[in-house]
Order: structure tokens, then sequence, then C-alpha cells
């Protein structure tokens, strides 16, 4: 497979609002598979690296997710590539093209995954959604009791039971929200975590559906209005501005504080 081999492959995936290239370094690379280049929006891929096509594809799905995160950004540094945006970017993708044929899903083809896969998700992550779901019944009679009693419930949970109330509360909300346990307790806790009913209910739908946790964030996170490139660097000076601004007031204070210690 050939440079423009794969980039017909993106192309087919998702089609892009900006061009972007797609190169073979011709050389193998122990710390990387591949990278994005945003200045020159330029897919750099280390195909000696790879052992076969499928995981060129999946590298370059990979980079490719990068150059769309980046459109959508307006190609301005935010200082983090890996974000849970770009990640729902990614798995995105992957599901096209799986969709389409371009990519192979090794972890449901292989009988050997499908197996294991099947008792991590029933013995493991079932089974602690099962166990946190009681918990967070036996917190709301714990609750209940300690309004009983007049005591504080934070109380009990710090200094008898030794647990992080953060934990605790999630674990009420699950309970009293029926979250499923199938789903597993972190993305119970994250569906709990939804106060709109409507945007809960989609967020459990999507993790029955085998969504990842980064795209499940990304489709209940309500989206900003769209800002053109101008209006998205304009914004970021801004922001960079009030920074300098703070750490030159602060610079003076340290200043002034150091002043003060040499003259005592």
């Amino acid at each position: 497979m050939n440079s423009d081999r794969v980039k017909e492959i993106l192309l087919t995936v998702e089609e892009p609002k900006t061009e972007f290239s797609v190169v073979f370094s011709g050389k193998k690379s122990s710390l990387v598979n591949g990278l994005y280049k945003p200045a020159t929006r330029e897919i750099v891929l280390h195909n000696r690296n790879f052992d076969d096509d499928l995981q060129l594809v999946y590298t370059a799905l990979h980079e490719y997710a990068h150059h769309l995160h980046c459109e959508r950004k307006g190609f301005v540094y935010t200082g983090r590539a890996h974000t849970n945006e770009y990640w729902s970017i990614f798995h995105e993708l992957l599901e096209k093209a799986e969709g389409l044929g371009l990519y192979r899903n090794v972890f449901e083809d292989s009988p050997e995954f499908a197996e294991l896969t099947a008792k991590i998700k029933t013995a493991c992550v079932a089974e602690n959604g099962r166990v946190m779901l009681e918990f967070g019944r036996l917190m709301i009679e714990a609750e209940r009791l300690c309004r009983t009693h007049k005591v504080r419930f934070e109380d009990y949970v710090d200094r008898v039971l030794g647990l992080p109330r953060m934990t605790a509360t999630a674990a009420m909300k699950a309970a009293s929200y029926h979250v499923p346990t199938e789903i597993g307790w972190d993305a119970m806790k994250l569906v709990a975590g939804i106060k709109d009913p409507d945007r809960r209910h989609a967020a459990e739908k999507a993790f029955r559906a085998g969504k990842s946790p980064e795209t499940v964030k990304a489709l209940i996170r309500t989206a900003p209005p769209g800002l053109d490139p101008g209006e998205r660097l304009a914004k970021e000076r801004e922001r960079i501005e009030r920074t300098i601004a703070r750490l030159q007031d602060r610079l003076a204070q340290v200043e002034a504080e150091l002043r003060r210690m040499g003259a005592g």
C-alpha cells in the first residue's frame, strides 16, 4: 500500500474541509509510528514500522484525526493534542472505516479476544457496576439514618467508612437514576453526573451501544457557537494577554516581597 492509497482511504472515510498530504518517511522509528504536522498539514507515516496494512491504516486514521481536530479548532494551537474531542474523532473514524470494510476490528474478529472480552464484561465490568449500585442504595439508607439521628452524613462517610464523599455521592445518584449495571461503574458514574434526563438517557444508550467514554463525553457536551479562525485567534490572544497581566502583577508582588526581606 502506497501513500496515495492511504490518502484515498482517508478521504473515503471522511472528507475534510482543508487539504492535507500523506508522506511515507521510508524509515523505522522506535518512538512513534507516525505524526501530524499542523503547520504544513502533513501526515508522516514511518512505514517501515508496520508488519501489515492493518497497522498502517490504523496509524493513518490516528494522524488523520489530528488533522480533522485541528480543522475544527481553526488550526489554533491549544497545548494538548490528545483531548477527549480528539479521541472521539479518532474512534468515529475507526467505526466508519470498519463499516466501509477499509479497516478490520481485530478485537471482534479474533475468537480469543471475543472470549476474553465476554469474561471481562460479565465477571468484572458488570459485577463492579452491580456492587457499586448496591453501595449507592446503602448510602441512601445511611443518609436517611443520619437524618433520623440528626448527625452529619459527611462525617459518617469521612470517619466511619473512610471513603471519598464524591464516590458516595456518585453511587447514590446512580442508584437514584437506576443506571444499568452492565455498562460498568466508570460509565455509570459519568451517566449519573448528567442532570438533564434526555442527555443522561442519550449517554446511557451510547454506552450500551459500545461507544467509548470519550465519544460519549463529546456527544453530551453542549457545543459552543462556532467561531471562525479569526475570532478564535482573537479570543486566544485575549486569554494570553490576561495571563501575562496576572503574571506581571504577581512578579511585581514577589519582587516587592524580596526587597522587603532584603531590607529586613
